[in-house]
């Protein structure tokens, strides 16, 4: 969609760009040496004014909303997919990944201690294998990736710039993020939304990698949670 973007914006702005250029040669100083206080005595300027804004309606409501949308909402299905939840919490990013067997483990707010940042519920069987890191998020290169982005505290908002991502994250609401990261390295995730005196730490990494590197970054985690 952003290559079709892209097209579209080059035909406005050639459209544009000779509209521009021919009102400059149509009302250059040579061509009208002596003011004119009459003016324009014809409706064509008011004609081409409502042409240009029928136009814009028609590309907005016929095109770019429906384009988003689907967009937005063509989420792919999560067994092809990466999928991790990510939680903004004053002032830090804490990624949580559903761990081997593929499910979320319990969350309660009455379990948040300095080593349990998000609450999560180790006693419970779908939790026990789950990941949790803060201000690093590591995915695989060239796989959908969805993030379920919510807020713990105050309303946040998640950018990773070179990838065109970022989105809101308000307490109470888990918001689908979704898009295919297909550049390897290190890219910085930020809060674009002031969230207290600390907002300006609230930074952190999001590290794409090959697959093989990815699994065995997960293996590598698993070994390290505390058995029960």
């Amino acid at each position: 969609m952003i290559v079709l973007l892209h097209w579209l914006m080059a035909v406005l702005f050639v459209g544009w760009g000779a509209f521009f250029i021919y009102t400059l040669i149509r009302f250059r100083a040579k061509a009208n040496p002596k003011a004119d206080y009459t003016g324009v005595t014809s409706h064509t300027s008011s004609y081409l004014e409502i042409t240009v804004a029928v136009i814009e309606a028609v590309l907005l409501v016929g095109f770019a909303i429906p384009a988003w949308a689907h967009r937005v909402n063509d989420i792919p299905p999560e067994e092809e997919a990466t999928v991790v939840r990510m939680i903004g919490k004053q002032f830090e990013w804490h990624s949580h990944y559903p761990g081997a067997d593929g499910r979320w483990g319990r969350r309660d707010l009455s379990l948040i201690t300095p080593t349990n940042s998000i609450g999560l519920d180790r006693s419970d069987p779908n939790g026990a294998d789950d990941i949790v890191s803060i201000n690093q998020m590591n995915l695989p290169v060239n796989k959908p990736v969805i993030v379920y982005l919510s807020s713990q505290d105050v309303i946040h908002s998640m950018g990773i710039a070179e990838m065109r991502v970022k989105q809101d994250a308000i307490p109470g609401i888990e918001i689908p993020v979704w898009w295919v990261p297909n550049l390897e390295g290190d890219f910085e995730v930020n809060c674009s939304q002031l969230c207290g005196l600390g907002h300006y730490r609230m930074r952190g990494f999001v590290s794409i990698m090959p697959e093989a590197e990815y699994e065995a970054w997960l293996a590598e985690e698993a070994a390290l949670i505390p058995a029960n």
